[in-house]
C-alpha cells in the first residue's frame, strides 16, 4: 500500500466526511475513488490501486462518502447524523462527490477524474448529469458497474423480491422510510431501511442507472453524461446476471460519450489480483484520452 495523509472533506451541504490522500500535496491530475456499497476507504479497491497509479503528478484522493459500511455516522454542522449504506439516500452522492472534487480542486488540480467502484459506479455517472457546462471533472472511469437491480432479480427465489418490494412501499407510506427492512424479506446481501431498498432494487429509480436488465428502457441518466468514459468489466464478476460482453455492448449501444470498453480476464468483483493490470489500462487511457 502506498504511503498516504488523512484529510477531513466538507461538503457544500457542510456533511463532514473523512479520507486519504495518495501521493504528492499538490498533483496536476487527481482521481478521485468513489467506493461502492457498503463499503469503505479500507476496502481492496480504494486501498490498493492507488499504489500503482500515483507519480509525481497524480495524486489519489480517496473518500468515505455518507453510505460507507452497513451502519455508520456522519456529521452535519459538527452535529450526528445517521449514515452507511443501510440508510443512505442515493441522491446525496452529488453532495458528496462534490465535496471530494472541491477538496482536490483547492489542491491545484488541473485534471480531475472520478474512478467509481461497483455502486460507486451509479454515484460517480449521477453526478457527472449534474454537471453545467464547464465541468471540473474531465473523466470518468468505471469498474465494475454491476445493475444491483438486476443483481437482485438473479437471485430472487419464488417472488420474494416482489413481496420485499411491496413491503417496503407499505412502510414508506406508514412514514417509515428509515425503519430497517426485516430480514424474513430483505434477502440482499446487506440490510437496508425501505428508501435504501426501494433506491437499489427496483426498476425505475434514480439509482437503476445501467438498465441492461430492461432492454426497452431508455437510460437517459447515462446518455446525458458527455465526459469520457473508461467502462472496465472483471469477466468473472459474481454478482453479474449474464456474461460481462454482454453487459460491455449494451454500453456501447447506450452511452453518447467517449467511451473505451476492457474485460479483465478472469477477474472478480473486486478485482483482487488484477490492481497492476486495471491501474495500467487506466494510464494508457489517460494518455490516448
Amino acid at each position: 500500500m502506498a504511503s498516504c495523509e488523512t484529510i477531513e472533506i466538507v461538503t457544500p451541504k457542510r456533511v463532514l466526511l473523512n479520507g486519504l490522500w495518495f501521493g504528492p500535496k499538490k498533483a496536476r491530475n487527481v482521481f478521485i475513488i468513489v467506493h461502492g456499497l457498503a463499503s469503505s476507504i479500507f476496502s481492496r479497491v480504494p486501498l490498493e490501486l492507488p499504489a500503482f497509479i500515483i507519480n509525481r503528478d497524480t495524486a489519489v484522493l480517496s473518500f468515505n462518502n455518507r453510505g460507507h459500511d452497513i451502519v455508520s455516522k456522519a456529521r452535519r454542522n459538527k452535529r450526528a447524523i445517521v449514515a452507511g449504506g443501510a440508510h443512505e439516500v442515493f441522491t446525496d452522492c452529488v453532495d458528496d462527490i462534490r465535496g471530494a472534487v472541491n477538496f482536490a480542486r483547492r489542491t491545484g488540480a488541473k485534471n480531475i477524474y472520478l474512478v467509481g467502484h461497483s455502486t460507486g459506479c451509479q454515484k460517480s455517472v449521477y453526478y457527472a448529469s449534474k454537471l453545467r457546462k464547464r465541468p471540473l471533472v474531465v473523466g470518468l472511469i468505471l469498474l465494475a458497474p454491476v445493475s444491483d437491480y438486476a443483481a437482485a432479480k438473479k437471485d430472487d427465489k419464488n417472488g420474494q423480491l416482489a413481496k420485499a418490494v411491496k413491503f417496503a412501499r407499505t412502510m414508506i407510506k406508514a412514514g417509515k422510510k428509515h425503519e430497517l427492512m426485516p430480514k424474513t424479506l430483505d434477502k440482499t446481501p446487506f440490510i437496508n431501511d425501505a428508501q435504501r431498498f426501494l433506491s437499489l432494487y427496483t426498476p425505475d429509480s434514480p439509482e437503476t442507472i445501467f438498465s441492461y436488465e430492461q432492454p426497452k428502457k431508455n437510460p437517459r441518466t447515462l446518455q446525458s453524461v458527455m465526459l469520457p468514459m473508461f467502462v472496465v468489466w472483471a469477466e468473472k464478476d459474481e454478482y453479474a446476471d449474464r456474461p460481462a460482453r454482454k453487459i460491455t455492448e449494451w454500453f456501447e449501444r447506450n452511452t453518447g460519450a467517449n467511451l473505451e470498453t476492457l474485460i479483465v480476464p478472469s477477474a472478480t468483483h473486486s478485482f483482487r489480483g488484477k490492481e497492476i493490470q486495471v491501474a495500467s489500462a487506466i494510464k494508457k487511457w489517460i494518455v490516448e484520452n
